[in-house]
């Protein structure tokens, strides 16, 4: 059997007297994709910020392809590539500079064609030389999904992506991740969108409470069944 990409053992996270993550347990094999579902406050961003290395656990251990994560060099960072609430991007830099700056970052070549690639896969290349603080939220978002794949990861980490998309912006985001998965990346996103996240997932997660309630193979959660199977799982 492959190592998996992450395995957490008994995962907890505090804040203050508030418990956000309550023993949480799991693997996460290479090239799955875990839509990770659940009401306001049950611990789904939390634990994305945990699998990102924005937080540290309260207690227990997350490993990375078997390693302890607490005795891995930052540059593993290199592997992730996330999209949240925030686009992370700076306002009076054109586009093309945004991702520029950040393909520098990891030490990129080639950063123009690179760059141009994935502008035009967000469709924003008649945009490249606009400075972003004249951009919609949805162009902000493609842009935000630009540059969290400059750097072509193996894994990408998305927190709620489809908030405040229009629907053509919705369906750019929605391309781009069939296409990642495609290409065996591995990814878990969180999101309150139903069906889109059914859509893409072949692994189905719902957190309530900061515990898992449900956690099963997407083939094994019937579609026409999901939305009461959610609603028991959060119940």
């Amino acid at each position: 059997m492959p190592e998996p990409i992450f395995r957490l053992d008994n995962v907890k996270k505090r804040y203050g007297h508030t418990e956000a993550l309550k023993g949480v347990t799991f693997e996460l094999a290479e090239g799955d994709f875990m839509s990770v579902f659940g009401p306001n406050g049950a611990g789904k961003s939390t634990l994305l910020k945990i699998l990102s290395t924005l937080t540290k656990p309260s207690e227990g251990d997350i490993f990375f392809k078997g390693t302890p994560i607490k005795k891995m060099k930052d540059d593993f960072r290199k592997h992730f590539g996330v999209i949240s609430h925030q686009p992370f991007l700076y306002e009076n830099l054109s586009a093309l500079e945004n991702l520029v700056f950040y393909g520098r970052l990891y030490g990129l070549k080639d950063l123009n064609a690179r760059a141009d690639f994935l502008l035009k896969r967000v469709e924003l290349l008649g945009r490249k030389h606009d400075r972003v603080r004249t951009f919609s939220r949805g162009m902000l978002q493609r842009l935000s999904i630009a540059r969290a794949l400059m750097h072509d990861p193996d894994i990408i980490l998305l927190d709620e992506p489809y908030t405040g998309l229009d629907q053509h912006a919705s369906l750019v985001l929605t391309g781009i991740l069939k296409e990642q998965f495609s290409l065996k990346k591995t990814i878990v996103m969180v999101t309150h969108n139903l069906p889109r996240g059914y859509e893409l997932a072949s692994r189905i997660v719902v957190v309530k409470g900061g515990k898992f309630t449900l956690d099963q193979k997407k083939e094994d959660v019937p579609e026409k069944e999901f939305e009461n199977i959610y609603m028991q799982a959060v119940s």
